[in-house]
């Protein structure tokens, strides 16, 4: 059992909604939780629980904040160092930086060591769970799992599969994307914190039968995900109705062949039609912003009125590699940003809707929601220690923001991954491969007998 003491943050209810009254920021300026084997039991002031546990092991991580860790709901795994091809709309970058990228990973020890890339820059951004757009070789997703499971991240994802348009060395078929799939499903589905997400690239790159066999590997086991783009370029959506001329839009693309649903998270949906946003809210399918990709693209500002008004849920990617890095704090700054900009259009965004984004709403999307995106009793202790370098701008701001909710937006405004100073899944600090290991280490100190 062990003690963990600090500024502690977290959203337990949903802000977006007017009717529930939990959907607002929870603060403790000092308070405690109580971690036993990975799992909170219990929660409150520092002293009270100090008193009722006076000789339990006490992590001090005072002079920080602690949030539960950040949720990313779509990032490439190959594109890791495509990042920054700027300039270029989507089908342009595509062509330019991340295909060529993503077939360089057919040789297993780039793909190894592109793994090992991801994992170290998803910890040292306090990413703790995410949802990864695979790869289009088989013998890479292998890389990927075993390297998440390894670093002992919270991963789903699967093999990236496309049967026309892209280049040769990227296409599959629809009978051995279904044979691979298979076995992947059944060498990693379900170990540990390792799940399976069926992948079709995008319907521009997926036909017909395609898709149909996508849909066949949905049913291998049970919890699988489906995730995919939609909706993010103009020009995209235009040839993708060129190519299913008999769909109604874009989204009817996967929902003909029972891909929609609620274990669905689609990338993007910049430009949805009105038909898209009700047959989304009626699946429970979850829709990934990722704000800082939309912005370097080009591809438009997010409807976020839109999804509201319709009830359909949103959070976080990052995009990784046309999105600009692995912080879910700056892709809510993004989000923030883009929302200021749409003016009348927009839906203006408090520090409590962008922290329920980076985290509470990417474990509902996932359907992680009853283990992991607050600090509620009975959830697994994930969670990100945000301690500002000594004398940086950050660190000044915080020592003078007068509440949480003010402290909070300054997080967002200015946190940056050399600001994460821990980070904990299922109760275990991640150091491994993190950027900020050394100073992690060197930062925390543990008490056993006196606080």
């Amino acid at each position: 059992m062990t003690l963990f003491r600090s500024t502690i943050l977290d959203i337990v209810g949903n802000p977006f909604r007017s009717d529930d009254p939990a959907g607002t920021l929870r603060a403790d300026d000092d308070g405690g939780l109580v971690v036993t084997d990975g799992v909170i039991m219990a929660r409150g002031p520092y002293a009270r629980l100090r008193a009722e546990h006076p000789a339990e092991e006490i992590v001090d991580l005072t002079g920080g904040l602690l949030v539960p860790g950040f949720v990313d709901t779509h990032v490439h795994y190959p594109q890791v160092r495509a990042i920054g091809g700027l300039g270029m709309p989507l089908l342009d970058w595509l062509d330019r930086c991340a295909l060529p990228e993503e077939a360089r990973l057919a040789d297993v020890a780039y793909a190894e060591s592109v793994a090992e890339e991801l994992m170290s820059c998803l910890v040292g951004a306090g990413t703790t769970t995410a949802l990864v757009f695979g790869a289009h070789y088989a013998t890479a997703m292998d890389s990927l799992f075993a390297a998440s499971e390894r670093t002992g991240l919270r991963v789903t994802s699967g093999l990236v599969v496309s049967d026309r348009i892209l280049r040769p060395d990227l296409l599959t078929t629809p009978e051995q994307a279904l044979a691979e799939g298979r076995v992947l499903v059944d060498r990693w589905h379900g170990r540990g914190n390792l799940r399976y997400a069926v992948t079709p690239r995008f319907s521009l790159s997926a036909s017909e039968a395609m898709l149909h066999s996508c849909a066949e590997l949905v049913g291998a086991a049970e919890g699988v995900f489906v995730t995919s783009h939609i909706n993010e370029n103009g020009a995209e959506v235009d040839q993708v109705a060129s190519h299913f001329p008999a769909r109604s839009h874009y989204l009817d693309t996967y929902d003909h062949h029972g891909l929609v649903g609620d274990r669905t998270v689609l990338a993007h949906n910049v430009h949805p039609t009105d038909h898209e946003l009700e047959v989304m809210a009626d699946r429970r399918s979850w829709v990934a912003h990722c704000p800082t990709s939309n912005a370097a693209l080009g591809s438009g500002l997010f409807p976020f009125r839109r999804h509201d008004a319709y009830g359909v849920g949103v959070a976080l990617g990052s995009d990784v590699g046309a999105g600009t890095g692995f912080s879910l704090i700056k892709e809510g700054l993004q989000a923030y940003f883009g929302q200021q900009l749409l003016g009348p259009d927009g839906l203006p965004l408090t520090p409590a809707h962008l922290l329920y984004l980076a985290t509470r709403a990417g474990a509902l999307a996932l359907g992680l929601g009853d283990l992991v995106g607050d600090f509620a009793v009975g959830r697994r202790f994930d969670a990100v220690w945000l301690r500002p370098v000594p004398g940086s701008a950050l660190d000044i701001v915080l020592r003078h923001a007068p509440d949480a909710s003010e402290a909070l937006a300054k997080v967002f405004a200015l946190a940056a991954p050399a600001d994460v100073a821990g980070v904990w899944v299922d109760g275990r600090q991640l150091t491994a491969g993190s950027p900020t290991s050394t100073r992690t280490r060197t930062a925390l100190h543990t008490l056993t007998t006196t606080a």
